[in-house]
């Protein structure tokens, strides 16, 4: 802000502003009608009521002719003279009125104060040359760091809404994850501030926050958006909450499966806001069901039998011992041998010939890890009804933590 020197002008200027300080009101009536006229943004927006906006014209033209006559020569008497600037920038940031439009009427406001002086000037015979380049040059420095008081609390109001907003559609989207939206009121106040209908179907997907600048949630909803789905995301402590308006998921993870960085989950589909928490939980579920050190989407639908095991872990660990327990004693390296070739076998449906080109070894090195398998544990793997409890027992221990069998 300029410090404003004092005794630049003479008793002339000062005369002249006082004179027109006594016409404010009829000034601020024609500051109005030149706003409406020359300034279309405050026609388009809407936003500013007339009573509000004449009534800002009134105290800013108010405040700098006062500031103009304390230019010229008046003692200051310690008021602070842009109070008037400041809450016109707080109250249009307020109003969400564009800062360029708010400016565009202090200047036109400078303009006129400018013209009106002029007048007065004439009007009296005193226009002196040098008083009016005094003036006018006043008049100029004046607006330019009234509009500067403008456009910083303009700016502070503005970054105190973002805040406020933000924290706003925090609380929102926490209790849409909490089933908050099971009531009629919150699931349309969520919509209408999310941006959302409050009809599905939606699908819920969850991922781990450390995603990269390209996998922040603008570019997943960019990219979801280019193949037509329409998303909107959410950063939680540790992950990234997507909600997805899709009845198929098969679009969409195709987009997420493109360039997965992170373990991803994603839900099946809900019919509206009101399920989205147990759309959600679903998410984290699938997500959980990516074995540590991989990096893979995880569709629920695709991994029920991981997520039922991941739903009962007590269960899960006595299916574990009940069929792999005694090869948890085995050394390391031979029991991973063991475990991968079982793993291919019941996979192939027991191919010895498949499972060997699996695990790339002869068909005969397969029957030998498939009858040491047999030795350690007492199975009869010519028992097809353990096949389920074997290939269950195979998909917890990569699940759950720590891996007993890691």
């Amino acid at each position: 802000m300029t410090e404003l020197p004092h005794r630049v002008g003479t008793r002339t200027a000062t005369s002249l502003v006082a004179d027109v300080l006594s016409r404010v009101p009829e000034l601020t009536d024609a500051l109005v009608t030149l706003i409406g006229e020359q300034n279309p943004g405050y026609r388009r927006m809407k936003v500013v009521p007339p009573h509000d906006l004449w009534q800002s014209c009134h105290d800013n033209l108010t405040r700098v002719l006062q500031l103009v006559s304390r230019a010229a020569g008046e003692e200051p008497d310690g008021t602070d003279l842009y109070d008037a600037a400041r809450a016109t920038g707080r109250q249009r940031a307020q109003q969400r009125m564009p800062l360029d439009d708010v400016l565009r009427s202090f200047r036109l406001g400078g303009r006129l104060v400018w013209e009106a002086l002029i007048h007065r000037a004439r009007a009296g015979e005193l226009a002196d040359p040098d008083e009016l380049l005094n003036l006018a040059s006043w008049v100029w420095t004046v607006v330019d760091d009234t509009s500067a008081q403008v456009a910083i609390a303009y700016h502070a109001t503005e970054r105190e809404l973002v805040r406020v907003d933000e924290q706003r559609r925090a609380t929102l989207w926490e209790g849409l994850l909490h089933g908050r939206a099971k009531e009629p009121a919150f699931a349309l106040q969520a919509a209408q501030s999310i941006g959302v209908p409050v009809d599905g179907p939606y699908t819920v997907v969850v991922l781990d926050a450390e995603t990269g600048d390209n996998r922040t949630g603008s570019a997943l909803e960019c990219g979801l958006a280019e193949a037509g789905v329409v998303s909107v995301w959410q950063a939680r402590a540790g992950t990234l909450v997507g909600l997805l308006a899709v009845a198929d998921t098969t679009v969409a993870l195709r987009v997420l499966r493109a360039d997965p960085r992170v373990p991803v989950g994603v839900s099946m589909t809900v019919p509206s806001l009101a399920d989205v928490d147990v759309a959600y939980r679903q998410a984290v579920l699938a997500r959980n069901t990516v074995p540590p050190g991989r990096v893979e989407v995880a569709a629920l639908a695709d991994r029920l039998p991981e997520a039922l095991l991941l739903s009962a872990p007590a269960l899960a660990e006595a299916l574990i011992e009940r069929r792999l327990g005694p090869l948890l004693k085995v050394p390391l390296a031979e029991r991973r041998l063991l475990l991968d070739t079982l793993n291919s076998w019941l996979e192939t449906g027991g191919s010895i010939n498949q499972t060997a080109n699996a695990v790339h070894c002869h068909r005969n090195t397969v029957i030998n890890r498939l009858r040491r398998v047999e030795t350690i544990t007492g199975l009869d793997l010519a028992d097809t009804a353990a096949h389920l409890e074997l290939s269950l027992a195979l998909r917890a221990s990569w699940l759950l933590p720590p891996g007993p069998l890691a």
